[in-house]
């Protein structure tokens, strides 16, 4: 005949306990990402910079005039000359209207 041990358990209000607080852990771990994603999603500056490259050697093959304004999904883009004695410098700058968010590019030019 077989005989049985006694194989301890938890209480159910245990269970629940732990239960509890493993729910609350990955709530708290999943907001956490979620703030971090959003903030990656919001900084992503790569399709304004490409379009900035674009209207860059647009500009380099004289296929744009200056001062250059344009909007770009929800970038406002201004390009324009500055001249300082023999040296001259382009300024590309983009500027987001819903974020605020600033992007700006220079390109210096010796006559």
């Amino acid at each position: 005949m077989v005989i049985l041990k006694k194989i301890k358990a938890s209480t159910l209000m245990e269970t629940l306990v732990a239960s509890v607080l493993i729910v609350v852990v990955f709530m708290i771990a999943s907001m956490i990402l979620n703030n971090l994603f959003s903030k990656t999603v919001k900084s992503n500056i790569r399709n304004i910079e490409s379009y900035v490259t674009e209207l860059e050697y647009l500009y380099v093959n004289d296929r744009i005039q200056l001062p250059y304004y344009d909007e770009f999904n929800t970038w406002d883009i201004h390009i324009a000359k500055d001249v300082e004695g023999n040296i001259t410098v382009v300024n590309f700058e983009a500027e987001n209207i819903k974020t605020q968010q600033n992007y700006s590019k220079q390109i210096i030019e010796n006559k």
